[in-house]
């Protein structure tokens, strides 16, 4: 947490639904029901003596809306609650999140270990970013255990993983690699994203460092851009604190007001969107335009075993392949009525993405190949329309390619 106060009592005791509409309220001398927006740059101190007392640290309270900030403070207790975490900081952004986590604590001459299967953004910032000031990185295939085994070396201080994958779904052990991590003496960072704090804790399965990017489920309605770091507090304090306050990518007070009213409703949107993707994969399955589906709920899952072992339900998402290529999964998207051609996920809405063309377009086509990221493949973010409004706007788009 920031530099606030921390309510004066924990909701950890509760049930996740609990903790989304209750922990982390901080109400003013009004008591209002609804969290108050606490649109300001600054606070004022009562004496110079609490002011810098405050500035020392000796004094709990707010110094600057780029350090700390009510709501932002109140979204950070929140989720450090919610995911079972000691400490958190949230972010501008959910890139400025994976940014800062796996930047902040390292330094020149230390190395990197990261799965291949990522957000295209995520990628960038190991195999292109870190090199620039002196900090090796090796990209492995996530699902392959020996692989990170062998990616180690003395100097690697950080893992980084997204599980469930984006796009195409893989489901990596996390825990059998934060033993892998561990073991060699480095941390394990997890992107959290596609599984939701919902259906996957990293944290309880060895994971050091838990990531996402608020924008998506967490927000769920389209508004706002937001991430959060959530780790110990020891992480939180020796490596996320300081980075954050000095260079900046703060989140907005607005927007953490408005991730506040998200988290209220979010179980509620991602057991429906995940009933819904379920539904959507079943009908889908064996349609005989597509020539691969894959969904994290389905026995048919390339890691079902470890589907049930690590996470609660399946994800909101579903990846198909379109026969035909670019061309037919064009003609499909352009079809659709309901479904809307987006890049982003997690949100009321259903949306589609084409990865080949937009979150993944940086890579070289071999590099998307042995992703198995072809150019017929589709993402499908399910939102809280009807499950057979969109099953019908599906099969009648694929009946177009």
């Amino acid at each position: 947490m920031s530099e606030a106060n921390a309510p004066a009592s924990s909701n950890a005791g509760y049930r996740p639904e609990t903790r989304l509409v209750h922990s982390g309220t901080l109400r003013s001398q009004f008591g209002e029901t609804s969290e108050a927006l606490f649109l300001t740059q600054g606070f004022v101190y009562d004496t110079a003596e609490q002011c810098e007392a405050r500035f020392k640290g000796e004094d709990p309270g707010f110094l600057y809306s780029r350090f700390s900030n009510p709501n932002v403070s109140m979204f950070e207790r929140r989720m450090i609650e919610l995911e079972g975490a000691e400490a958190g900081r949230a972010t501008a952004t959910g890139m400025a999140a994976v940014t800062t986590a796996v930047l902040a604590p390292l330094k020149a001459g230390d190395h990197v270990v990261a799965a291949k299967a990522m957000f295209g953004s995520c990628r960038y910032v190991v195999e292109d970013l870190l090199p620039r000031y002196g900090i090796a990185s090796t990209l492995v295939d996530g699902l392959d255990l020996e692989a990170w085994r062998k990616a180690m070396r003395p100097n690697t201080k950080s893992c980084f993983l997204e599980s469930p994958t984006n796009p195409t779904l893989d489901v990596l052990d996390i825990s059998a690699i934060a033993e892998i991590a561990h073991r060699g003496g480095a941390r394990l960072i997890v992107d959290n994203v596609f599984a939701t704090p919902i259906w996957q804790s990293p944290l309880t399965l060895g994971a050091d460092v838990v990531v996402y990017s608020a924008t998506k489920h967490i927000d769920g309605q389209g508004r706002c851009l937001g991430g959060i770091i959530l780790s110990s507090e020891a992480f939180i304090a020796e490596h996320i604190h300081t980075f954050l306050r000095q260079t900046g990518p703060s989140m907005s007070p607005f927007n953490a007001w408005i991730l506040l009213k998200g988290l209220e409703t979010l179980a509620i949107r991602v057991r429906a969107q995940t009933e819904t993707a379920a539904a959507v994969a079943d009908a889908l399955a064996l349609h005989p335009k597509i020539s691969r589906l894959i969904y994290p709920g389905r026995a048919d899952h390339p890691q079902a075993a470890l589907v049930k072992k690590q996470m609660r339900a399946g994800s909101t998402l579903v990846g198909f392949e379109v026969k035909g290529g670019k061309a037919a999964a064009f003609r499909c998207l352009n079809a659709l009525k309901l479904a809307r051609i987006s890049n982003n996920l997690g949100d009321a809405k259903s949306l589609v993405t084409h990865p080949a063309t937009t979150t993944h377009q940086r890579l070289t086509l071999e590099a998307r190949a042995e992703l198995g990221i072809s150019e017929g493949f589709i993402r499908f973010s399910a939102g809280l329309e009807h499950r057979d409004d969109l099953i019908e706007d599906l099969q009648a788009a694929l009946e177009r390619a």
